[in-house]
């Protein structure tokens, strides 16, 4: 199995470096000065108590590394259009794109089944660029629900979590899918195989949607936003807002908007993605997280108030820091 990584970050890392030692064919698409210390050291992997090292083909150029049987796709979301004539190296009439992203994935409308079949989303995938170059019939769903960072070039630090849920647009459990399930679980990492994956890319852009944006505009970290009785009514607000579309799309959400709520407060004192770069002046997720819930409120017929308050006010945040894609 040939699994190639575009962005070995934090995410990406952690994932190249646990089915590297799975005996997985791996190999990182990095840059900068992260990949130059992977060159020479390799990549360290902090986890459990323990150093992990593996020294994992690595590049800034698809070409070297050829077709692969996956690549895993690990970027911000934003950046992902940018990319896609430079992945082409990597795609094969076979190759799976898995898509370890937040947010709403280019392929959402892909064997969706109802009237928005085929149906792109401009804010995620301007042009279609992705539809188009990467084409929604490779597409593997997965949702990214550990915390990892890097805290020096070529180092990364897991935080908590190893959950990977993996599944087919189309909801078929098929033998690649397996595959990789099978490849993540060795690698130690739980990557369950889901009949319906747009109920978790849902159920995790349910609090992005809302706690990341908040806490951009009031530097509160999770536990505060879930607490506060304002914060707290905007994020419900929000919520029951998305959750309209999404049911009508036929989502359906295991676990209600308090406890979901409740959930994330019971993170602690966590500052969210979007909140961090706003703090180190990079792109924040806004399009991927927000613009395209209120784009699917449009195409859906469903008002979107709340959110399009708080995605106005976001947006100008971002703008005035610099930190909008």
């Amino acid at each position: 199995m040939k699994v190639c990584i575009y962005g070995a970050g934090a995410i990406g890392g952690y994932v190249g470096v646990q089915l590297k030692r799975a005996g997985v064919d791996v190999s990182l698409i990095a840059r900068g000065a992260h990949l130059e210390a992977m060159r020479s050291n390799g990549l360290k992997l902090l986890i459990d108590d323990e150093e992990r090292v593996e020294h994992i083909p690595c590049s800034d150029n698809p070409a070297d590394f050829g077709p692969q049987d996956y690549v895993i796709v690990a970027l911000k979301a934003h950046q992902v259009p940018g990319v896609v004539d430079l992945m082409q190296p990597l795609l094969g009439n076979d190759t799976a794109v898995v898509t370890a992203v937040n947010g709403v994935p280019y392929w959402y409308y892909y064997k969706h089944g109802d009237q928005l079949e085929g149906k792109t989303l401009e804010s995620i995938d301007p042009g279609a660029k992705q539809w188009n170059g990467l084409r929604p019939e490779r597409a593997i769903g997965c949702i990214v629900y550990p915390a990892t960072e890097v805290i020096e070039p070529g180092v990364i630090k897991h935080v908590y979590g190893d959950k990977f849920p993996l599944g087919e647009p189309s909801g078929e459990i098929t033998d690649r899918v397996n595959k990789l399930s099978e490849a993540f679980t060795a690698g130690g990492m739980r990557a369950p195989v889901m009949p319906n994956i747009r109920d978790e890319l849902w159920l995790k852009l349910w609090g992005n949607l809302c706690f990341n944006p908040i806490s951009a505009l009031t530097h509160a970290t999770l536990d505060v936003i879930a607490s506060d009785p304002g914060t707290r009514a905007v994020a419900k607000a929000m919520m029951l807002e998305a959750q309209e579309i999404a049911v009508q799309s036929g989502v359906n959400f295991r676990v209600g908007v308090e406890r979901r709520i409740d959930g994330a407060g019971a993170v602690g004192a966590h500052k969210t993605s979007m909140l961090q770069d706003l703090e180190r002046s990079r792109a924040m997720e806004i399009d991927p997280l927000v613009t395209v819930v209120q784009e699917m409120g449009r195409l859906a017929g469903i008002p979107t108030p709340t959110i399009d308050v708080v995605l106005s006010l976001v947006r100008q945040r971002a703008q005035i820091a610099g930190c909008y894609s």
